[in-house]
């Protein structure tokens, strides 16, 4: 009698042990919440677009005053330090009449300007526009000015996370909470619309080169996260 006894138990010793259920993880609510900072930064960078239309009969003699007229609006540009000047497009294609017949060559060519300097740039513009028409002007946070924003604003972006997630701690009947997950995020620069300046026809005869004013752009950090109430 003692034998079997004694083998069913050296039987049930030999078998792996059966794995126990993990106890569930412990934590409270979790809420996803987001804090926001913003500020108004003085647009510092312009840039402007100057181009020459032009069209010949012959394909090479258009060619040759389109790219004569950019090399002088770049050495014209070289006596403005403050002033990064660069060629732009360049296209050339036929025209036809309404037989389509070609009749001749149109083309265009550009150079860009870019500076911090909005006053040589007025200068410059204004020279340029002998040979060359002002196909458009646009102003912007420089990128070492929307880093610094950007770096003043992390603070009150994670301010901001840190009130709202107080009032939502409360707002619950918890005690406090924990921060699970944070990630800030920067929304760049975004121009701040301005209404346009309209001078009478008695001034704008008087004004030898365009006076530019930068505007605003606003600068926008957010803090993104998670946290645990307790």
């Amino acid at each position: 009698m003692l034998r079997p006894l004694l083998a069913a138990l050296l039987f049930a010793a030999a078998q792996p042990a059966l794995p126990q259920a993990a106890a569930p993880a412990g934590g409270g609510p979790q809420i996803e919440l987001t804090g926001e900072a913003s500020r108004e930064v003085a647009n510092d960078l312009m840039t402007a677009t100057l181009v020459i239309d032009a069209s010949d009969a012959n394909a090479a003699s258009l060619a040759s005053l389109l790219n004569r007229t950019t090399a002088d609006a770049l050495r014209t540009a070289a006596d403005f330090r403050e002033v990064r000047a660069r060629s732009g497009g360049s296209q050339t294609y036929p025209m036809y009449d309404r037989q389509n017949k070609q009749t001749g060559w149109r083309g265009r060519a550009e150079v860009r300007l870019e500076s911090r300097d909005f006053q040589q740039m007025a200068q410059l513009v204004a020279r340029l526009q002998s040979t060359m028409q002002l196909a458009g002007i646009s102003f912007s946070v420089s990128p070492e000015a929307r880093r610094q924003a950007e770096n003043d604003l992390i603070n009150e972006a994670v301010a901001a996370f840190r009130a709202r997630a107080d009032i939502a701690t409360k707002a619950v009947g918890a005690r406090g909470y924990r921060v699970k997950r944070l990630a800030i995020n920067t929304g760049g620069a975004v121009p701040v619309p301005r209404p346009m300046a309209r001078m009478s026809p008695a001034a704008a005869e008087a004004v030898s080169a365009p006076a530019f004013e930068g505007g605003t752009s606003q600068v926008q950090v957010s803090a993104q996260g998670l946290v645990e109430v307790e």
